[in-house]
């Protein structure tokens, strides 16, 4: 690993295609949307895109479930339209990473159209069959994350088979020989298009027990996850044996030996296990994957200890890999509403932005998060996701995240000629893009004038981290690269405190980031309401 990789430290915007332009009139976002606001992405300052699924797919997960891994939706565009996504991107410097679901497919996919036909065809070996039990009940005590049994009786086969996901989300057979074959053949396919990257949508989720062992139960007050909550019956149980499998490592490498032939590409893996910083640790290295994140920062603490704890307890994990940090994405609340609460504001947008930009690690933006959007509040009326819809009213589901971004405050905020498929909520088009651009104080201008002024300092982008002993709500580090030593100080909270700085420090002020910032008088620094402080350190 070098720092001459185009990933190493850099910033990736992630781009959920339904909710970002649509060129049609049919209220769902696409690809040609996408070409028309590149050079807007290119403008932010961001190294390269994620962009979520776009196959062919019912999208009774909204592109999650996968019916043809080699074939744009036509509700997206075409396969052409890709290209010319991949060609305007490279032309303006940015890299394009896809989404890669590998664990499973659609109900609909071909392959498991033939594999539910009988227990002899090509491919009855492709997914997780099981006999019933003696009394007709499913092989396990496995359980969905989206709620209930983990099994679905196929009568075709008088078989059941399994989903960690929706019913029509059938797992992928990765103890078939086969199923690996095809499904590096179709990653390969992408690669040699052009694409620079793959995020590996649940990743560890590829294998599953072999010997169907249940899982065991995991006491009450242990019941906390990421991506589920502690009322979820997948909350219930220690998920030893339907997921983080040890064959699924020996996989990796052979992905990663893929790749390795393609150049400079990168596997950025997500995450979510019993203990996914652990997991991470295991699944990232120069002969696995080039990154990976998890939902550990995806949650509801915002406290010094917890960020802090977080951060070094993967360090100290993975001190040979490379992490990559999100405080958002299009499966959790965004990140103002979910830390700021009733104190959400502009300035802590902005903040944390330069938070998760100052980590060690690679960092994946979510789009909105440069405009500081809230959570937008969905009624029961309104959602799509199924996963909110069996879960109300305790769990709202995904859609708060997901409403269409707002380039204009106009009713369709720019949006669509058509009814978007999900409502942009007012508060969403006083944050437009057309708004903020006037506004060289917006979350917008703060963030382009961050990125920027990040790519400055090598220790900031590609440093190590040390943090500081501080009492809350004060978040100190430093970061260093050879000579380069940096120290950079927030307030996470939205009253002003003071800190006093550890002897021996000499800090040196740094300015140009464009955000709120701290006064020093001696060793006593003093932080405004979601201040920061950077400073060059000897």
């Amino acid at each position: 690993m070098t720092t001459a990789s185009w990933w190493h430290g850099a910033v990736i915007y992630q781009i959920y295609p339904r909710s970002f332009l649509d060129t049609n009139g049919d209220g769902v976002g696409d690809l040609p949307g996408i070409v028309e606001k590149l050079d807007y992405v290119a403008s932010l300052g961001v190294d390269a895109i994620w962009i979520s699924p776009f196959f062919k797919s019912p999208m009774a997960d909204f592109g999650y479930d996968i019916a043809d891994y080699r074939d744009v939706d036509p509700l997206f565009g075409t396969l052409d339209d890709f290209d010319r996504l991949l060609a305007k991107a490279h032309s303006l410097g940015i890299k394009v990473m896809i989404d890669q679901v590998l664990s499973h497919t659609s109900a609909q996919h071909a392959w498991f159209q033939e594999s539910r036909e009988s227990r002899d065809n090509a491919k009855a070996d492709w997914y997780v069959w099981a006999d019933a039990r003696e009394d007709g009940t499913p092989p396990n005590n496995w359980l969905s994350i989206f709620g209930g049994v983990a099994w679905q009786w196929e009568p075709r086969r008088e078989q059941y088979y399994l989903h960690n996901f929706l019913t029509s989300q059938p797992d992928l057979n990765f103890h078939c020989a086969d199923v690996r074959q095809a499904t590096l053949d179709n990653v390969d396919f992408w690669l040699d298009r052009g694409v620079d990257g793959l995020r590996l949508d649940a990743i560890n989720f590829c294998y599953h027990d072999a010997q169907l062992r249940d899982n065991p139960p995991k006491p009450a007050h242990l019941r906390v996850g990421r991506g589920f909550s502690a009322d979820n019956p997948y909350a219930y149980q220690y998920h030893y044996y339907n997921n983080t499998q040890p064959e699924t490592l020996l996989f990796m490498e052979e992905l990663r030996g893929l790749m390795d032939r393609h150049g400079d590409v990168a596997a950025l893996g997500e995450f979510s296990s019993e203990d996914s910083l652990a997991t991470m640790a295991e699944y990232v290295g120069d002969q696995r994957l080039h990154m990976g994140y998890s939902f550990e920062l995806l949650t509801e603490d915002f406290s010094v200890g917890y960020i802090r704890g977080t951060v070094e307890n993967l360090e100290s994990k993975m001190p040979h890999g490379w992490p990559c940090w999100a405080i958002s994405n299009h499966d959790v609340e965004r990140a103002v509403s979910r830390w700021g609460r009733e104190q959400a504001s502009d300035a802590l947008a902005a903040q944390l932005v330069a938070l998760v930009c100052s980590l060690r690690g690679s960092v994946c933006l979510y789009q909105g998060e440069e405009l500081g959007l809230p959570e937008a509040e969905v009624p029961f009326e309104a959602l799509q996701d199924p996963y909110g819809i069996s879960f109300w009213p305790n769990f709202k589901g995904r859609d708060g995240c997901r409403t269409p971004l707002p380039w204009t405050g106009a009713d369709d905020a720019g949006f669509s000629s058509g009814a978007p498929w999900l409502p942009i909520p007012d508060d969403h088009r006083v944050r437009s893009v057309q708004a903020q651009e006037a506004d060289p104080a917006s979350v917008l201008n703060l963030t382009r004038r961050f990125l920027r002024w990040r790519k400055s300092l090598p220790a900031l982008v590609h440093g190590d981290i040390q943090f500081l002993d501080t009492h809350e709500p004060v978040l100190a580090f430093t970061r260093g690269l050879g000579d380069e030593r940096l120290l950079a100080v927030f307030n996470l909270s939205a009253s002003e405190v003071d800190w006093r700085l550890p002897e021996g420090l000499e800090p040196h002020p740094l300015d140009g980031h464009g955000l709120l910032t701290g006064t020093l008088a001696r060793d006593e620094l003093k932080l405004p309401p979601r201040g920061v402080y950077f400073a060059r350190l000897g």
